[in-house]
């Protein structure tokens, strides 16, 4: 099984995920494999969330 990960520094809403949902779906990753994290790198306290 191949998971996805997307990641993105900013979670005000100023960046997306497409591109790389985009990608990852091309590559053939299936989309209940893909997961998202939308916060910045300063916190390690965050759960990371099913796309």
């Amino acid at each position: 099984m191949q998971l996805g990960y997307m990641r993105v520094s900013k979670a005000d809403g100023s960046q997306t995920l497409d591109l790389q949902r985009d990608a990852l779906l091309a590559a053939g990753i299936k989309a209940n494999h893909l997961y998202e994290d939308l916060a910045s790198g300063r916190r390690d306290d965050r759960p990371l969330r099913l796309a």
